[in-house]
């Protein structure tokens, strides 16, 4: 069983900067494809950025460019540095895990655990 916790949401004006942590129990970690998700009002969740246990990375094509994933395997915790943030990127951000270690998850259906969520709202 892994659980998540994920923290860093809040409120944050047009073109500025949020870091999202999500931290993950267990001792195996580095073994897991990490993922982040995001839902907004009336929408449905989708995916934002995923990456491997061995580090590639893959993310949605809107945010490309602007947000960056990463892993600490030895802190077991996976960030997600969003910069130059648009109110479309307001949602409730979830972080997900499942055992891969070469290749990325994109698929909610991939994942076995997910976190609580962590909400971002973008002011224009």
């Amino acid at each position: 069983q892994v659980q998540l916790v994920e923290s860093g949401g809040g409120l944050v004006q047009a073109g500025g900067s949020l870091r999202l942590s999500c931290a993950a129990s267990g001792r195996t970690f580095s073994s897991y494809a990490m993922g982040w998700f995001r839902q907004a009002p009336g929408k449905a969740r989708e995916f934002v950025a995923a990456i491997a246990g061995g580090g590639n990375t893959y993310y949605e094509d809107s945010v490309k460019g602007r947000f960056t994933i990463s892993r600490d395997n030895a802190k077991n915790t996976v960030y997600l540095q969003m910069n130059s943030l648009k109110p479309e990127d307001t949602a409730v951000y979830y972080c997900a895990a499942t055992l891969g270690f070469r290749l990325v998850k994109v698929r909610e259906r991939d994942y076995d655990y997910w976190g609580q969520g962590t909400q971002v709202t973008v002011s224009s």
